[in-house]
C-alpha cells in the first residue's frame, strides 16, 4: 500500500511539474512574439547595413513583410537598380539611421495599397526612384512617387532607366537647359548616367564631348552619339577640350566625378559657362572660394539633386513619361551591364565602385 501511494505521489508530482514547465514555455513564446522575436507573418529578404564601411558590411537579413500605411503602396520588387548614392550611404559619406536598407530605385508590381491611396492599385506595374529600401523583396513607397509602366517596358528596363534617366532629364532640361548648337562636356560618358546624358544632349541638338578611361568605353560613348571622345588616361582633357573648341570652352560641363575633375572642369568652360556637379565618384570636392568663379570668367556652379527636380507627382510623371516615350521611339537606348541576385549585393557594389560598369547594374530579388 505504501509503495502504491509513493507511486501515485510521484506521478502527481510529474504531472504538476510538467504543467508548470509547459505553461511557462507557452507564456515565454507569447512574450517573445509580442516583442517581435517570433515572426508570425510572412517574411522577406533585404540587404541592410548595421555599420558604415566597405561592401562587406552589406548583409542579407530576414524581415517581416511590411504593411502599407496611409498614402503608401507595397511593391513586390522585380528589379532594383544600383547607383553611386548607394555607395555613399554604405560608406557613411551620406549618413542614415542604422540599420539601413539600401537602394533608391526599383520596379515591380503593386502588391497592396494602404488607406486613401488613389494613384495606384494592386496589380499595377510600377517603377520608382529616390525612396530608400529598394534592396529587398518588398518595399513601401509613397504612392505619389510610383510611375506606371507602359506596355513594352520591362521591369528590368524600367529599373535601369528611372533614377539615371530622370537625372539626365533634369540636368539637360532644368539644371542647365541645353539648347541646340551648344557644346556640352560629359564626364564618365560611358557610365550609366553618362550614356543617357549623351543621347539626350544629342536629341536636343547639342555637340557632345565625352571623357572616358579606356578604348572600350570610348567605343560605347561614340555609339551613344558623342561627337568627340577624350581618353583622360592618355591625354589631358582640359587641353583637349580647349583644342576641340578653338580655345572658347564649352557651354556646360556635366560632372559626376567630383574631386579628380572639378578644377579642370571649371577651366573648360566659356565665360559665364555652367558647371553642373551632380556626383562625386572620385571623392568630395574641397571647399571653394567663390572668387574663383569670378576669376575664371563669371562662371556658374550648381550642385543639384534629383529630389528637388521631382518634387511633385506632376513633375515626376512628366519626366518619366518623356523617358518612356523616348525609349518607345528608339531615341533612348538603355544598357544593362550586369544583373546579380539580391544576395550578391556586395559583389555588385565592388563592381560599380571599380568604375568598370558600362551601363546599369541590377539586383534581382
Amino acid at each position: 500500500m505504501a509503495r502504491l501511494l509513493q507511486f501515485l505521489l510521484s506521478w502527481l508530482l510529474f504531472i504538476v511539474v510538467t504543467f508548470f514547465v509547459v505553461t511557462a514555455a507557452l507564456y515565454g513564446i507569447i512574450i517573445l512574439a509580442a516583442a517581435g522575436f517570433v515572426q508570425g507573418g510572412p517574411s522577406m529578404h533585404a540587404i541592410r547595413i548595421h555599420q558604415f564601411g566597405g561592401p562587406e558590411v552589406l548583409g542579407l537579413d530576414d524581415l517581416p513583410v511590411p504593411e502599407p500605411g496611409p498614402g503608401e503602396a507595397r511593391v513586390r520588387i522585380e528589379a532594383s537598380g544600383l547607383n553611386f548614392i548607394d555607395i555613399y550611404q554604405r560608406t557613411g559619406a551620406y549618413r542614415g539611421a542604422l540599420p539601413l536598407t539600401l537602394g533608391q530605385e526599383a520596379a515591380g508590381v503593386v502588391d497592396s495599397a494602404g488607406p486613401d491611396v488613389a494613384e495606384v492599385k494592386a496589380g499595377d506595374r510600377v517603377v520608382y526612384a529616390s525612396v530608400l529600401g529598394a534592396y529587398a523583396q518588398y518595399a513601401l513607397v509613397p504612392a505619389w512617387r510610383l510611375a506606371p509602366l507602359p506596355p513594352g517596358v520591362s521591369s528590368q528596363q524600367a529599373a535601369a532607366v528611372m533614377l539615371q534617366g530622370l537625372t539626365a532629364h533634369y540636368l539637360t532640361r532644368s539644371a542647365y537647359p541645353l539648347r541646340a548648337g551648344e557644346t556640352a562636356l560629359v564626364h564618365a560618358a560611358a557610365g550609366g548616367v553618362g550614356q543617357l546624358l549623351v543621347q539626350v544632349c544629342k536629341h536636343l541638338g547639342a555637340r557632345v564631348i565625352g571623357t572616358v578611361s579606356n578604348d572600350a568605353k570610348a567605343q560605347v560613348a561614340r555609339e551613344r552619339g558623342a561627337d568627340e571622345v577624350i581618353l583622360y588616361t592618355q591625354v589631358d582633357f582640359e587641353s583637349e577640350v580647349k583644342r576641340l573648341t578653338g580655345g572658347q570652352g564649352v557651354d556646360v560641363v556635366y560632372d559626376s566625378v567630383g574631386k579628380d575633375t572639378f578644377d579642370k572642369s571649371l577651366n573648360c568652360l566659356r565665360p559665364r559657362g555652367y558647371l553642373v556637379l551632380y556626383g562625386q565618384s572620385s571623392g568630395a570636392v574641397a571647399p571653394l572660394d567663390p572668387q574663383v568663379l569670378n576669376a575664371k570668367g563669371s562662371l556658374f556652379l550648381t550642385r543639384p539633386t534629383l529630389g528637388h527636380y521631382t518634387a511633385t507627382r506632376d513633375e515626376l510623371r512628366a519626366r518619366a513619361n518623356d523617358l518612356f516615350e523616348w525609349m518607345r521611339a528608339g531615341r533612348l537606348k538603355v544598357t544593362i551591364d550586369k544583373t546579380l541576385p539580391l544576395a550578391q549585393a556586395a559583389e555588385a557594389h565592388r563592381y560599380l565602385q571599380s568604375r568598370q560598369a558600362m551601363g546599369k547594374v541590377l539586383l534581382i530579388p
